[in-house]
């Protein structure tokens, strides 16, 4: 059994004129003589932008830990549902467990369905409670690197890590100013995400599940809103995909995954190898 147990603490962030990501900001905001800031300095051009999110990676990892919220929503001939979960990751270690909550047939969360326990690590999901036939005690075990959409969306949650991985191929960003997230004061960022860039650029741990992603879906651009905090960390992020699905106009995915409480301590841990089924997994009805 493998038992991970992280603590992060808050990073913080200083921006000073003329240093660091400043730099790139110099070219559309500027700086007084004097060395005070500008009105408008906070306000980056769409390169310092794409910048800016493609750091974020480094910022949650430099914290360490965060709880999460979840919510996939997805739109298939003419039918919505939305899936959400809850639970807790680590960035040192790019690991997680999370709480998923299937919708009914009507849409409703938890509609005779049981929760289903996520764990996500590097290279693979685990499952409690997922597929029929599979005994209450056992774990099914899924080589994300063999999935067509490397869990972007099969899971019904995106791993926190490669969602922010996929930001490293933010392409044509706009910043939207600034908002009010959970209390906190965050910046607003729309715009695309070239899947391609993001494998190229990704860390060792995300590279294979994005690698397949491209695989998977009728387009490698993604569009994305995503929001940051004054420590550069991502605090929100809401990506779209689209997929073939087997039917002619496809299907739509929003994944929207919610960061906060950075530093909290997180366990996991990964299942045993006896407690891994190996069988069959039937068809569920619903």
């Amino acid at each position: 059994m493998v038992v991970q147990d992280r603590r992060g603490g808050a990073v913080a962030a200083a921006v000073v004129c003329g240093t660091g990501l400043m730099a790139g900001l110099l070219a559309t905001t500027g700086c007084s003589p004097d060395g005070a800031a500008a009105d408008d300095q906070m306000v980056p051009g769409p390169a310092a932008a794409a910048v800016q999110l493609r750091r974020s990676v480094e910022a949650l990892v430099r914290a360490g830990t965060a709880k999460v919220r979840t919510v996939m929503e997805t739109v298939s001939g003419g039918t919505r549902v939305a899936i959400r979960g809850a639970g807790g990751y680590d960035f040192e270690a790019a690991s997680g467990q999370l709480r998923v909550v299937l919708p009914d047939l009507k849409g409703k969360p938890s509609g005779g369905h049981q929760p289903i326990t996520e764990i996500l690590a590097p290279g693979a999901l685990f499952m409690k409670n997922r597929g029929a036939g599979v005994p209450d005690d056992k774990w099914v075990r899924v080589d994300t690197a063999t999935l067509s959409d490397g869990n972007l969306v099969t899971g019904g949650a995106t791993d926190p890590l490669a969602a922010a991985e996929l930001l490293r191929g933010a392409r044509e960003v706009t910043y939207q100013g600034e908002e009010r997230l959970g209390g906190s004061v965050v910046r607003h960022y729309r715009g695309t995400a070239d899947l391609t860039a993001a494998a190229g650029a990704a860390s060792g741990r995300s590279r294979p599940a994005l690698v397949a992603a491209e695989k998977g879906f009728t387009t490698d651009v993604v569009p994305f809103d995503a929001y940051l905090d004054d420590a550069g960390r991502l605090r929100k992020v809401r990506q779209r995909f689209h997929f073939a699905n087997g039917a002619p106009a496809g299907a739509a995915v929003t994944s929207t995954t919610e960061l906060y409480g950075f530093g909290s301590r997180v366990v996991v841990r990964l299942p045993d190898r006896r407690d891994i089924y190996t069988g069959k997994i039937a068809s569920a009805s619903s």
